[in-house]
């Protein structure tokens, strides 16, 4: 067999050739190897409960989804769904028509994404943004438009009124990013990383800017059952005018504790679910067919788990923010998600990369630098962030180990 010569086309498709591997591999085989806490990725280091994690293993048994499932979902699980929008937002969704399954909220994504975009659309995304936005972006041929989310001084430009600092969205910044080719905005609330949630009143703006500008917008909301303190959560698509334009993603990694399962959703009108369905048909098809059986019955959960589910994140928030404070870091105190984002330079550092590198020998702890969540990097620079969905003695032990940094 003849060898493979060098050629001048690098394999590696060009869209792709700023994605090499991720910062949450890196980080995490760093922990591995160091015998770290990892707080860089964000996935817990319990299991979800007990009964929906049995009614997976019955599923399993029952012989529900060893087979491929229905290409939209199976019906048990669109129907749980659509009840969870009514009975949370007021939100009506057809199950038969309006809700489709995906392998996790990364697929929906992607999909939707490859689905609506042709080659030159622009996507305003609010940036620091997850970083799957991007190359779902870069596949479907468009160009991403970044809106910063800037940080604020406590109390300052209105403020919460608790004295917190917090990221904050220019809303002129956000109108003035839109030009005659912008075909989408991509939302994120409550957000990763920074743990903003908008409020309703931003997101009215957000609406109005779209319906003026007859923008799609696609919505992330996989963390809408983790808003601390006063936040509350509110669907883009509950707003007027947005439920026929867009497309919101849901998913039970972030709600239940089971991120391995891999079951997400989109929600939205038949037209649009439809054009998703189409591109997502060629991704996995299918996944997670006895866990889409256990996620059905973990939406119909009472009031009673969802509201614990968050009173547990709020401790492990207050935990950890205490923790990071006393080793010298300022907080960004996150209103939503469990992630905490900090600036490092009360430390006398600046460099995010470096400093998370090497924290493992320094403390024993991974965390994520944000700059890889932005286009910007300069402006993510000196920003850190922490993962706090872990049991609180590991928060705990995590946060004395973080302490040697102002000793």
């Amino acid at each position: 067999m003849a060898a493979m010569t060098s050629s001048v086309r690098p394999l590696l498709n060009r869209r792709l050739a700023e994605f090499g591997t991720t910062i949450f591999a890196e980080m995490s085989a760093l922990a591995l190897s160091t015998g770290s806490i990892n707080l860089g990725q964000g996935f817990p280091d319990t299991d979800g409960p007990e009964e929906i994690r049995e009614a997976a293993v019955r599923a399993l048994r029952d012989g529900r989804g060893n087979q491929y499932p229905p290409g939209p979902g199976v019906p048990e699980l669109r129907t749980a769904i659509a009840d969870h929008q009514k009975r949370r937002y007021g939100l009506a969704y057809d199950p038969d028509t309006e809700v489709l399954v995906t392998a996790g909220a990364t697929e929906a994504i992607a999909a939707s994404l490859l689905a609506l975009l042709e080659p030159g659309d622009e996507v305003i995304a609010l940036e620091p943004y997850y970083d799957s936005y991007a190359a779902s972006i870069a596949m479907a041929g468009g160009t991403r438009v970044p809106v910063t989310l800037r940080p604020d001084g406590a109390g300052e430009d209105g403020g919460d009124g608790d004295g917190h600092r917090r990221f904050r969205l220019d809303l002129d910044e956000l109108r003035d990013a839109v030009t005659e080719r912008t075909r989408l905005l991509l939302i994120n609330t409550p957000h990763n990383p920074t743990g903003t949630v908008l409020t309703r009143a931003e997101l009215t703006e957000i609406a109005r800017i779209a319906v003026e500008r007859d923008l799609l917008v696609v919505t992330d909301e996989v963390y809408e059952h983790l808003v601390f303190d006063d936040a509350e959560h509110v669907p883009l698509a509950s707003l007027p005018g947005m439920r026929e334009r867009t497309v919101t993603i849901g998913s039970a990694g972030k709600t239940f504790s089971f991120t391995g399962w891999k079951v997400g959703w989109v929600t939205s009108t038949p037209e649009l679910v439809t054009a998703v369905r189409s591109a997502k048909q060629f991704l996995t098809y299918v996944a997670s067919g006895p866990f889409q059986y256990a996620v059905a019955e973990a939406l119909a959960l009472p009031d009673t788990y969802f509201e614990g589910f968050r009173a547990d994140m709020l401790r492990k928030r207050d935990v950890l923010a205490a923790g990071l404070t006393e080793a010298g870091f300022a907080v960004f105190r996150p209103r939503g998600t469990y992630f905490i984002t900090t600036d490092i330079r009360p430390l006398g550092e600046s460099d995010g990369f470096a400093f998370c590198r090497a924290l493992p020998e320094r403390a024993g702890v991974v965390a994520i630098p944000n700059a890889v969540f932005y286009d910007h990097r300069e402006a993510g620079a000196p920003f850190v962030r922490f993962a706090f969905c872990k049991r609180e003695e590991v928060l705990h032990e995590a946060a004395g180990r973080l302490r040697r940094l102002s000793s």
